[in-house]
């Protein structure tokens, strides 16, 4: 991304904390980060010039910037750990596990416990958290255990040990932080309520407590009590930076997809966040177009069929601004009021509010780029065309080429986004197969193209283009069968003559329109790799047939004849060339015998 492009970028890019995500050329996602102040964090990376190398690597990749907000620091420390456990972006550093982050539990138990842990263990207790710091925990429950009497010990306090007398009070019933309950001083009852109060605390009900404490602490100032005060004012301080919940992580929201949209004109802006185990672990903002004036309802229920179909979603709950109607009767539709999914909506609301606004922002300033959104329609328009299973987002096409049963070479070019990626481009020389036998070529040059990026594990194309018939495309697709990609992409013939496309499943082939979008790019695609291809095959030929002139030649090795190729290009070059000119680049010797063999085939 230049810094041009950078510009653009970062007025639309909110000074909210959240979490930015970093793409390359290929919609691959390279980084993951979190942010306190998104556009300060962002454009950091930009200007910063004391970088390692692999920060700088970061930012010469990037071509695509996201970003989620969320409405804390330390939400955005959740979602950017959930995003790189699902994701393990290639420069952000390996996570640890869940373990890693505390929870305060209260114990399924007789007379519960509430205490610290690490461990979420599936036996009916009831979690709270996660939390950032261990220290606001053991605070937090230091507080609980000073204010609430709650019992700490591990005694099994079921009714039948009670009844039998099997404990006695300990130090803690006589200091006043319990009642007893171990010698059955305390019914269960009033256990409870006190444990309702732990529950209304941690789910950050903090007003009563608050209260409570603000007038002891006007009674012990008024009484001169200045130390109790002062332990009183530091209680409240903690309680008013304490945070119960969390938005993005909260495990009592267990599984589901939350969806908000705005409409405005014929244009639908929707965002989608999944949320797992608590947790979300997917963001995407989606744009769509209505032609016929459907309503927000009506394109919401389109847009959460496709985009569940999309991430393949199977959560039980769709959490939705209005009402809507599923084919799927199972699925629960939740139009939240209030509470955490309510919290959790109104955060997608506010992210598909940046979507929308930074779009009109780039409409204004005429920054929407016409021939990318070109490319994309046209790429829409030949998925739609081909029923294909993805956007061909990547292309990749193949052609054998030889001359008489020599020199036989094949080449491939590869489209990106709709448009030549001459980087990618790669050309094969035949090793494996003698003579004229474009089958076997194409299988050959198909699994070496496909085994490498495999085990590279670099991103395979959603489309592949094999310029043949059936005997070509059934070649190639042994290949891609021992290579098990069957279902990683789609593979197609192209008959040279008559321009149709033949599928490994069908019968039939199909013949697109022929002033149609989708095949002049696929004509375009097929002429580049056939001029691609026969340059390649003009250069084996060129080099053969100069090297078989000089490889006669004593004192004359494949490195000099290398080294002529590379600076002359051909025998008539060579000769026209001047003495001096040889000589200073192969040295008198050799400048001799050369010049002795042409004189002579002259």
């Amino acid at each position: 991304m230049t810094e041009t492009e950078l510009k653009k970028v970062l007025p639309g890019i909110p000074a909210q904390p959240g979490i930015y995500k970093y793409f390359d050329a290929d919609k691959k996602l390279l980084y993951v980060g979190k942010a306190k102040h998104l556009r300060k964090r962002v454009s950091s990376y930009f200007t910063k010039t004391l970088q390692s190398y692999k920060t700088q690597e970061l930012v010469r990749r990037i071509e695509h910037i996201e970003f989620t907000v969320v409405n804390s620091e330390q939400d955005a420390f959740f979602l950017e750990n959930s995003l790189i456990k699902q994701f393990q972006p290639v420069f952000n550093i390996d996570l640890k596990d869940d373990k890693s982050y505390p929870f305060i539990v209260i114990k399924n138990e007789p007379f519960p416990r509430v205490f610290l842990t690490r461990r979420r263990i599936q036996d009916g207790s009831q979690y709270m958290g996660p939390f950032t710091s261990v220290a606001k925990v053991r605070d937090l429950i230091d507080f609980i255990r000073q204010h609430i009497p709650i019992r700490n010990c591990k005694l099994n306090l079921s009714e039948s040990n009670i009844k039998k007398g099997k404990f006695k009070v300990c130090l803690e019933y006589h200091l006043g932080n319990c009642k007893g309950p171990c010698e059955g001083l305390q019914t269960l009852e009033d256990y409870q309520a006190n444990l309702e109060q732990v529950k209304n605390l941690l789910k950050g009900n903090l007003s009563p407590v608050i209260r409570h404490l603000k007038e002891e602490m006007k009674q012990f100032a008024a009484e001169l009590s200045f130390e109790k005060a002062e332990i009183n004012r530091k209680k409240i301080e903690h309680l008013e930076n304490y945070k119960a919940t969390s938005t993005v992580v909260n495990p009592r929201l267990g599984d589901a997809d939350v969806f908000s949209i705005i409409i405005h004109g014929e244009h639908a802006f929707l965002n989608y966040m999944m949320v797992q185990n608590g947790s979300i672990i997917q963001t995407e903002n989606v744009q769509l177009q209505s032609h016929l004036g459907e309503t927000e309802k009506e394109i919401l229920e389109f847009a959460v069929s496709y985009i569940r179909n999309k991430f393949e979603s199977i959560s039980p709950e769709i959490i939705v601004p209005v009402d809507i109607e599923l084919l799927d009767e199972q699925l629960k539709i939740t139009l939240p009021k209030a509470g955490e999914k309510k919290k959790l909506l109104e955060l997608s609301q506010k992210n598909v509010r940046y979507f929308f606004d930074e779009h009109q922002r780039k409409l204004s300033l005429h920054l929407v780029d016409k021939k990318k959104q070109k490319q994309q329609d046209l790429l829409l328009q030949l998925q739609k065309d081909l029923q294909l299973p993805q956007v061909p987002l990547h292309i990749e096409c193949f052609d054998n080429s030889n001359f008489q049963g020599s020199y036989p070479v094949a080449a491939m070019v590869c489209f990106k986004n709709g448009e030549p990626s001459k980087k990618d481009y790669r050309r094969f020389n035949i090793k494996t197969v003698s003579g004229i036998n474009d089958f076997a070529s194409m299988k050959e040059i198909v699994f070496r193209r496909y085994k490498r990026l495999t085990d590279e594990k670099e991103p395979l194309p959603q489309l592949v283009i094999i310029d043949g018939g059936k005997g070509q495309l059934s070649s190639a697709m042994e290949s891609i069968k021992e290579l098990k990609l069957e279902k990683e992409m789609t593979v197609v013939g192209l008959a040279k003559n008559v321009e149709e496309l033949f599928f490994t499943s069908d019968q039939q082939s199909l013949k697109l329109s022929y002033n149609s979008e989708s095949l002049n790019l696929i004509r375009t695609i097929r002429d580049e790799v056939h001029r691609f291809g026969i340059s390649f095959h003009r250069q084996k030929r060129s080099k053969g047939a100069f090297t078989t002139q000089l490889n006669g030649i004593e004192g004359i090795g494949e490195a000099t004849i290398e080294l002529l190729l590379k600076e002359y290009k051909s025998l008539a070059n060579i000769r026209a060339a001047s003495t001096e000119e040889i000589t200073a680049l192969i040295g008198a010797k050799k400048e001799r015998l050369l010049r002795s063999v042409l004189e002579k085939e002259k």
